[in-house]
């Protein structure tokens, strides 16, 4: 078996990762010198640059954005199995997590987490955008990707939108639409879903990489064409969009994760009508060989009941 430099390896992988040298010396604890001679002894064995080095910048060459995406895994098994072995009990993982889902389901939860995993020690990675499967990015994902060779994707969620406004717009509708009750409301706006469009609608761009066509689906689930004459406030994300109709400024569709029914705490009303099943299914992902790991399997098992409240 021919191996490379192995004491080379843990170095370059930190120099790769932090972008630096100076902070890989650091955080190995040896001088920035050490660094350059480890890199240097790795690409001397290789036959290939590894980084470019320009003034302060540090890049990573084609050849060495490789050779980390096929070394990390093996890095982080051998720490990981080393650690099972001397017995070691804290339970270390990296959760990529889109930014809305951490702030409004998953933080408020941790507590929970903890209580009942007091030696799980999870870090959060959060990302507006799609992230990418991959170690260096963290351990395990929450996505709505669902394919991607040599992992394991478990559904445990398709999201749901539903009006939504503030306390004091959703009794100004009411009286607006001449109904006394939240059933008389119910009733109307079952058989008239159109009557919503007398009100500012708040849509989001997030959702569908457009605006309005939250709204437009929702209408059309119901079918009915969209009408002509709204007024929409536009937002960039769901979460702003939430934030608008906080503070009165219209009717948002939000999901379930964002809103609690049961018991809210942002001063929003759900709307006594249709819900519509958005595209997105939601997947906790995670590489197949490291789905015996305790603390992949801690959290696994903690979301599954969790996650039960959204379904």
């Amino acid at each position: 078996m021919k191996l490379p430099p192995l004491k080379s390896l843990p170095v370059f992988e930190a120099a790769a990762r932090l972008n630096s040298f100076s902070k890989a010396s650091n955080e190995l604890n040896i001088t920035q010198s050490a660094v350059s001679h480890h890199i240097k002894t790795l690409e001397d064995h290789l036959g290939e640059q590894l980084f470019v080095r320009s003034g302060r910048n540090l890049q990573l060459t084609s050849e060495g954005q490789s050779y980390l995406d096929s070394i990390t895994s093996s890095l982080n098994q051998i720490a990981r199995a080393t650690e099972q072995i001397k017995g070691v009990t804290e339970a270390k993982l990296r959760l990529a997590v889109y930014s809305s889902f951490a702030v409004y389901w998953l933080i408020p939860r941790l507590p929970n987490l903890k209580r009942q995993f007091p030696n799980l020690e999870l870090t959060l990675e959060m990302t507006f955008s799609e992230p990418q499967l991959s170690d260096r990015t963290a351990d395990c994902f929450i996505t709505i990707d669902n394919h991607k060779r040599g992992f394991e994707f478990e559904h445990f969620y398709t999201e749901r939108l539903f009006p939504v406004c503030s306390h004091g717009l959703y009794q100004q509708i009411k009286s607006e639409l001449g109904v006394e009750t939240d059933d008389e409301l119910k009733a109307l706006l079952t058989n008239q879903p159109e009557e919503l469009s007398r009100f500012p609608l708040i849509t989001s761009y997030s959702m569908y990489d457009r605006y309005a066509e939250d709204w437009r689906r929702w209408f059309e689930n119901q079918k009915i064409d969209m009408p002509d004459q709204i007024t929409f406030h536009r937002f960039s994300h769901l979460m702003l969009a939430q934030e608008a109709a906080i503070h009165s400024l219209g009717i948002a569709l939000v999901n379930d994760y964002m809103f609690n029914e049961n018991a809210p705490q942002d001063g929003l009303v759900q709307l006594p009508c249709f819900s519509l099943n958005a595209k997105d299914k939601f997947y906790l992902a995670y590489k197949q060989s490291r789905k015996k790991e305790p603390a992949l399997m801690q959290l696994r098992s903690w979301l599954a009941k969790e996650f039960g409240e959204l379904n």
